[in-house]
């Protein structure tokens, strides 16, 4: 019985055959293939297939799967590795185009392997990780959004989607006591804890969050959702109160001009568009928000700055490797954008992680700031700016000292680059 196979190394005609230039493909045997409630038997076979920017997801009957590997482990696929319940196979071709297999034999049998796949806690068909929303039961906004079905079920295709909402939700629970520490007690129904999401787009994280602070943490919350886009709001809108969710509430606005009623104690921006973040960096600083959760997207500014400015192309410059290929330039440029935000926030008196949101086969726009302000932040930061970073008590001079040496390092970056990054501007206006 096969346990799992991966196919790698694809072979040239891998689009004709397939119908898209696959870079892998993983089939995994399914946990639990009982649903109790519904009696009804689930696929055997979970599997992937991968380009190199987005995951098809699809379930496979054994049959599929023996048939799925005669046709192309060694063939439409270079390399194929097999595991069964004992041994392990791996099909190759060499150079004269033959197909060669060979077969190692894994003591222990079936446990160890599934002992294996279980601690990647990385393969679709295992269902036992322990993620914050459980499958199993119906969760209404994840059967509203598709993600679910209404026996409580994944939807194959939307596997990736349901670990992603997870991963962010693993993000937002780190978070939360620092938060609770900074506002200095319990949130409250008369207080509770307020959250803007801006370019908030389908908003499958915003009502992931709202139903995990509510309905699982017990943290009365306020969630803001605001997006450019009139039918997306409106399908949002409706969707919350069709859910009863009374305080999620969705708008029309632009993320730089925008009026708050209540300021927000933490602004989620996950993919807004080349500036657009910085928009959004700036209103969060200026709001003092306790916390920033950030994933950028499409950073163009430096990458235009970068390919006119032709002094980096010169030998003697260290970037000019990065610079003379354009996509080296283009991934060059987004890391150093997303660089600069990060020491600009150090700065402003935040502690920031820089964190791998999702796996990088299902999107390179995976980058994630997560900053949280610091207690001594604003005694700090106006230290810093009026003396230089020697004055106060211990902990304000090592802020000071801090936010002196990342202020150090953007000088020296923005300078090496020869370019200008929109946040600077805006957080100093």
């Amino acid at each position: 019985m096969v346990i799992s196979v991966t196919f790698s190394k694809p072979a040239e005609n891998c689009e004709k055959v397939l119908g898209k230039n696959f870079v892998k493909v993983r089939i995994v045997r399914n946990a639990g293939l009982l649903n109790s409630e519904s009696k009804k038997a689930r696929p055997p076979y979970s599997a992937e297939f991968f380009t190199k920017t987005q995951a098809f997801q699809k379930s496979m009957s054994e049959e599929d799967v023996n048939a799925f590997i005669d046709d192309h482990a060694g063939k439409t696929f270079k390399n194929v590795v097999q595991k069964t319940d004992s041994q392990e196979i791996c099909y190759f071709c060499n150079r004269r185009g033959e197909v060669k297999k060979s077969v190692r034999n894994i003591s222990g049998g079936m446990k160890n392997i599934q002992f294996s796949a279980e601690a990647s806690g990385n393969i679709p068909g295992n269902r036992k990780k322990n993620y914050i929303l459980k499958e199993g039961s119906p969760i209404p906004f994840l059967v509203h959004l598709g993600v679910m079905t209404k026996d409580g079920n994944v939807v194959a295709s939307k596997y990736a989607k349901f670990r992603q909402i997870n991963r962010f939700l693993e993000y937002v629970r780190d978070i939360i006591p620092e938060v609770k520490k900074l506002y200095g007690k319990d949130f409250s129904r008369e207080r509770p804890l307020r959250i803007a999401d801006f370019g908030c787009g389908k908003s499958y994280l915003t009502f992931a969050v709202y139903y995990y602070l509510w309905q699982i943490e017990n943290i009365p919350v306020q969630i803001t959702g605001l997006d450019l886009k009139e039918d997306v709001i409106a399908y949002c809108q409706k969707l919350s109160d069709e859910l009863n969710y009374d305080s999620l509430k969705f708008f029309v606005g632009n993320i730089a001009d925008f009026s708050y009623e209540n300021k927000p104690d933490i602004i989620i921006t996950l993919h807004a568009c080349d500036t657009a973040t910085d928009f959004a960096l700036n209103f969060a600083v200026k709001q003092n928000a306790l916390a920033i959760l950030s994933v950028p997207c499409c950073q163009h500014e430096i990458n235009l700055q970068l390919e006119k400015n032709k002094s980096l192309v010169e030998s003697s410059n260290p970037f000019a490797s990065l610079e003379h290929w354009g996509i080296f330039r283009e991934r060059f440029a987004a890391l150093a954008t997303d660089a600069i935000r990060a020491e600009l926030l150090e700065e402003s008196g935040y502690s920031v992680q820089v964190l791998e949101f999702i796996d990088m086969e299902h999107t390179p726009k995976n980058i994630l700031l997560r900053a949280v302000r610091k207690r001594n932040a604003d005694a700090a930061k106006d230290g810093c700016l009026q003396s230089g970073g020697l004055e106060g008590n211990a902990d304000e001079r090592q802020m000071n000292a801090s936010v002196q040496k990342s202020r150090e390092r953007l000088s020296a970056l923005l300078k090496t680059l020869g370019a200008s990054q929109s946040l600077c501007g805006l957080l100093e206006s």
